[in-house]
């Protein structure tokens, strides 16, 4: 086996330049290097962007990933043929012909963080050169390189599999909730929907609605208290803590494992029936279900102390509900348009139809859902690890298959 250098196997190219005054809220989708493989927050018109697709360069269906020139160095996205457009030069890709690598072995390649100076240090901007002079060493045949691809696409596609079925879950409880708390449609007495088959329904003044007669208004804040003990990781330097932030959150959805030497500031202590809901750019959403103990969270996130397991579950779906986020982003202030803030205050003053005894049964009917979403995420945590174990070795022939 014998190593290549990226820059033999395809040449590396970027989308046209996109000005300011060329964006705007709708049509296109347009991915700066700050909304690479997430959300777009700013579009381009389809005049221009038909335009430039035809005349300059952009990758083809053949391509399957971007790579990340800024910010997050080597972040691979694949491209998935969407009509969409990408920041020039701070997004790339390698047209490869596949002749002598796989794009999926070229794929899981850059999985590996190959950009790595000298020193250890990771570069700080990937220049064309750079891409170009990276090697991948030991490569090994097309039938082995598949052989490779294979193994680590079967754990990629399980991932896949639970996230698509907890996607189905969310989507399951959602619809229920809808029913119970925004319809009014939840089991009466005799087993048939409330609001539907009759039942009364009186006018608060406090929600502006009419609500179930014998349901009340409620803020969250009697259903929750807000969680403010913090601690100082670099206090305890050799200890493993189990980190909720802001960015491991938007690329995995759950924790990272940090010594505290490296953890900079104080941290939010975060217990096994919190939930964490994010003060930063509502809109996004970030919601977490712990189920850790001893666990620290990120100041960003907002600690909600939670006073029993099926309450809990409700106040997660109120806390990913549509009503919930349109009234953070409302509230949510600061001098940046991408760095806006809800404080705590506000946040748990948002109103609610309550009534005890349906939210404790809701609470307790949703449970083997949560249960199960729970379990696919420690699932996927655990496949993530195994994946990253082994994908070094595969692509250095340390080991190999057979």
């Amino acid at each position: 086996m014998s190593s290549i250098r990226l820059g033999e196997i395809g040449k590396i190219s970027m989308c046209k330049r996109i000005l300011k005054s060329q964006t705007n809220e709708f049509r296109n989708p347009f991915y700066k290097i700050s909304t690479f493989g997430g959300t777009p927050t700013v579009y381009i018109d389809e005049k221009i962007y038909r335009e430039y697709k035809e005349k300059y360069s952009y990758p083809k269906k053949k391509v399957i990933f971007l790579i990340s020139a800024a910010g997050t160095i080597g972040k691979t996205v694949i491209f998935d043929g969407e009509d969409s457009y990408f920041q020039d030069s701070n997004i790339v890709w390698i047209e490869n012909d596949e002749s002598k690598v796989t794009n999926q072995f070229l794929y899981y390649f850059l999985q590996t963080n190959p950009f790595i100076t000298t020193n250890g240090s990771t570069i700080k901007r990937l220049y064309n050169d750079n891409l170009r002079d990276t090697k991948i060493p030991n490569v090994p045949s097309i039938q082995q390189q598949n052989q490779i691809t294979d193994i680590l696409g079967t754990l990629d596609k399980k991932i896949q599999i639970n996230n698509q079925i907890n996607q189905e879950l969310e989507a399951m409880a959602k619809t229920l909730y809808d029913y119970w708390f925004v319809q009014f449609d939840f089991p009466d007495q005799n087993g048939k929907p409330y609001k539907s088959s009759g039942g009364k329904m009186v006018y608060n003044p406090e929600l502006k609605r009419e609500i179930p007669e014998g349901w009340g208004a409620e803020k969250l804040s009697s259903l929750l208290k807000i969680g403010k003990e913090t601690t100082n990781p670099k206090k305890f330097p050799n200890e493993e803590f189990k980190y909720y932030s802001i960015p491991e959150f938007d690329t995995t959805g759950t924790y990272s494992l940090e010594r505290g030497e490296s953890i900079k500031s104080n941290k939010f202590k975060v217990e096994k029936n919190d939930l964490l809901v994010s003060k930063l750019n509502p809109w996004f959403n970030r919601v977490i279900y712990n189920l850790e103990e001893n666990a620290i969270a990120s100041t960003e996130f907002i600690v909600w102390k939670t006073f029993n397991r099926f309450e809990k579950n409700f106040l997660y779906q109120v806390a990913t509900g549509k009503e919930f986020i349109e009234y953070c982003t409302r509230f949510a202030t600061g001098t940046s348009n991408s760095h806006k803030r809800v404080s705590p205050d506000i946040m748990v003053g948002f109103q609610i139809p309550f009534e005890k005894t349906h939210i404790q049964k809701f609470g307790e009917i949703i449970d083997s859902i949560r249960t199960q979403v729970l379990q696919n995420n420690e699932q996927n945590q655990e496949l993530t690890q195994l994946r990253d174990w082994i994908l070094p070795m595969l692509m250095n022939g340390q080991v190999k298959v057979e």
